[in-house]
């Protein structure tokens, strides 16, 4: 049998990459073009404030068949980005890849290999982190604290080089969630799922997206977003606070009224300490369940995940959506 020549999409998030832009764009369409298969390139501009948007359009020009580029109204973030690509994306084999080329193109193939295999879900794992030591060791951490929580099996959950069915990107669509973790949500409808290692390089160009801060929100998102166990680990941890206050009052009461013992100054700094204990266990508890019903509040006002302003290239039917005033894309038949 004749090996499956399915289309590829390639879906690029881009924001404020107007160094990487050049190369990327070119490097992507040598390595597809070496697959000998019908592709197309998407590439998402997520509010970008530098040139990245104008290099785009002006590589529409070069690519005119096969590029697409999508203008986004501002800023809505990573994942919200490639969503908006997955919307508009017909291939077969659908990958994802950042932009800043520290996941080098040319490992694009690794990929379509166990997606022609069967592989619906197809996951790169970065061999040698071209970091710093600090970021390593907090994306190790992260990722087995994640993999306990959410029961989810990735080893790498930060590499964006991945590739998805048709089927899975179909049931992606059809969610609506406001915020989600494409990789987690991907691999909980995923049948028969893979890993590849991968290159990874050293950013050349430009910073990097992700600070400290957004890291810890993006996997604080993760756990919440895919398992309720931070909540139950803060049940079990409230109910052994208790349990441990109640044991320590009822001693106080024996060694006052039993023994007959007064109890001694330091005494009342051990309850201070205490009580300094059971206030962050309960303002900690507070803020889990504020990241929760915040997540509700965010589904009940139905606010879109991302905002189309403009589609260039590509076959692609512009229309305008009068009622928000901003332009979309639908795809022609």
């Amino acid at each position: 049998m004749s090996p499956p020549r399915g289309k590829i999409s390639v879906v690029v998030p881009v924001y404020n990459e107007e160094a990487n832009i050049p190369e990327l764009v070119p490097r992507l369409f040598t390595v597809l073009d070496a697959l000998d298969r019908p592709v197309e390139v998407i590439c998402v501009d997520d509010g970008s404030r530098d040139r990245s948007l104008d290099i785009l359009r002006g590589l529409v020009d070069r690519y005119p068949d096969r590029l697409r580029v999508v203008e986004l109204s501002r800023n809505f973030g990573q994942h919200p980005a490639i969503l908006a690509g997955f919307a508009i994306a017909t291939g077969d084999v659908i990958v994802t890849i950042d932009a800043d080329l520290q996941n080098p193109p040319e490992e694009i193939p690794k990929l379509i290999a166990l997606s022609d295999q069967g592989f619906d879900v197809v996951g790169g794992v970065r061999e040698v982190r071209r970091d710093s030591l600090f970021r390593r060791v907090a994306s190790r951490l992260v990722n087995r604290v994640t993999t306990a929580i959410t029961g989810i099996r990735m080893t790498d959950y930060g590499c964006m080089l991945r590739a998805y069915s048709r089927e899975v990107i179909d049931l992606i669509n059809r969610c609506e969630e406001s915020s989600t973790f494409i990789p987690a949500l991907a691999q909980t409808f995923s049948r028969r799922p893979a890993e590849v290692a991968v290159r990874h390089a050293e950013r050349r160009a430009g910073e990097s997206k992700y600070s400290l801060y957004r890291l810890f929100r993006l996997n604080f998102d993760l756990m919440t977003g895919f398992s309720v166990v931070p909540l139950q680990i803060f049940t079990l941890f409230g109910f052994l606070t208790a349990s441990g206050g109640l044991v320590l009052g009822i001693y106080l009461l024996i060694r006052r009224f039993v023994l007959l013992r007064a109890s001694e100054a330091d005494g009342v700094f051990t309850l201070f300490a205490l009580a300094f204990v059971v206030m962050g266990v309960l303002m900690a508890g507070l803020g889990i369940v504020g990241e929760y019903v915040g997540r509700i509040y965010q589904e009940v006002r139905g606010r879109p995940r991302y905002l189309v302003r403009r589609v260039y290239g590509g076959t692609g039917a512009l229309i305008r959506l009068e009622d928000g005033g901003v332009e979309g894309s639908v795809p022609r038949p």
